[in-house]
Order: structure tokens, then C-alpha cells, then sequence
């Protein structure tokens, strides 16, 4: 149980660090380091970077280590390709046989977003942007479309911390609000085409040819 949650532990820490733009794309994760960083045994530290290679938020390398993962331009692409082709279903469905009391579910998340947003809270707003996707699956009951959306959303939330601006994050947003309400008034095309455009809006506002600096390990997890 103990070696259980020191891995989570370890795998919280690290997620934290990456959402929070500590730890950067491209960052070398030296066991050693970490296992000396959090006082436990480099087997550990293994299994935490094996589980965070799982969500794509870390690349395990063949004799080289584990480094913070640097999605491709092309890869961002790819994933967004592939919400828009889900997403688009995803929302028809859910207009289509939602519940007021689902309606209030994601107005509260809603809140949550905006709380974070004001708050200035970058790991807390990327988490909630990126779960209301998520949300809407769970709410209708989908299970295969939450973790199959899970799974595409952890690699998106990589993909905007290296390339989303925060003026981006705070319009995704206002589409979710706009999204929230078209569902609420049953009003399925208006729905569907306010979620086609929110995701073809944080596509095209990401920055791909951002320069990112580099990290350090060390001064990374100083907070942690």
C-alpha cells in the first residue's frame, strides 16, 4: 500500500510540475535525482515515470531516460483531428438526451474554470479546460468515450502548455459558457457548431513556432 502511494505521489508531483510550466517539454527526468529529490528508492521513481509514459506525458527512451514529452506539430494535428471527429457526436448525443440535472453538473464545472481562471491558477485552469471535454462524456454515461477522451485530452494538455497563450485559455472558456448554454436550450446545431468552432479555435490559436526555454530539474520540483 505504502509503495502504492509513494508512486502516486510521485506521479502527482511531477504532473503538477509539468501542468505548472516547472518542468518543460524536453527535460531530462534523471532517476536518481528524483529518487534523492522525493527520499525513495530509484524503483519507484521508475514505476511513477513508467505510469506517467502511459498518459503521454512522459517519453521512456532506450538507454537514455525518461524525458518530459515534446509533442510534434504534426502530432498536435493529429489528436485535434481526432477530438473534432469524436467531439462532434459527442455533443449531437448529448444535447439530444441530457438531463437538467447534467446541465447543472456542467454549469458548476463552468464555475470551476472561471474560479481557476481568476485565481491565476495555470495547472488547476488547464486541468479544468481540458476535463469539460471529459465531463460531457462521463455525464452521458460513456465510459469508453471518457477514457478514450481522457487519454487524448492528457496529450493535449501538453500540447497547450507548450503552444496556448493564456488569453487562449481564457476564451476557451467563454466557448465552454456559450457551448453550456446552446445544451441547455436543447438547441442541437447551435451546439454542435459552437463546439466545431471552439475546437478549431484552440487549434489555430496555438503558437507552434514558440521558442521554449529550457528547464532544470532541480529548481523544477524546488516547490514541490
Amino acid at each position: 500500500m505504502e509503495t502504492i502511494s509513494s508512486t502516486t505521489m510521485i506521479a502527482d508531483a511531477l504532473t503538477r510540475a509539468i501542468v505548472e510550466h516547472r518542468l518543460l517539454p524536453g527535460t531530462k527526468l534523471a532517476e536518481q535525482k528524483l529518487a534523492d529529490h522525493f527520499g525513495v528508492s530509484r524503483t519507484l521513481v521508475r514505476q511513477a515515470l513508467f505510469q506517467l509514459s502511459q498518459n503521454r506525458l512522459v517519453t521512456l527512451e532506450p538507454a537514455r531516460g525518461a524525458f518530459v514529452a515534446t509533442p510534434s506539430v504534426a502530432e498536435a494535428r493529429q489528436v485535434f483531428a481526432v477530438r473534432r471527429m469524436l467531439e462532434i457526436e459527442m455533443t449531437r448525443a448529448f444535447c439530444r438526451q441530457s438531463s437538467p440535472a447534467q446541465i447543472t453538473a456542467l454549469r458548476a464545472h463552468i464555475q470551476a474554470e472561471q474560479a481557476a481562471i481568476e485565481g491565476q491558477n495555470v495547472g488547476e485552469r488547464t486541468e479544468l479546460l481540458g476535463d469539460f471535454h471529459v465531463v460531457m462524456a462521463r455525464l452521458m454515461g460513456n465510459d469508453v468515450l471518457a477514457q478514450i477522451l481522457g487519454d487524448l485530452i492528457s496529450r493535449c494538455a501538453l500540447i497547450t502548455l507548450m503552444y496556448q497563450s493564456t488569453t487562449a485559455a481564457a476564451h476557451s472558456h467563454e466557448e465552454h459558457e456559450g457551448i453550456v448554454a446552446a445544451l441547455a436550450g436543447r438547441d442541437e446545431a447551435l451546439a454542435v457548431r459552437l463546439m466545431q468552432e471552439h475546437l478549431a479555435n484552440v487549434e489555430s490559436g496555438l503558437e507552434f513556432d514558440r521558442t521554449l526555454p529550457s528547464n532544470d530539474l532541480s529548481m523544477a520540483l524546488s516547490t514541490v
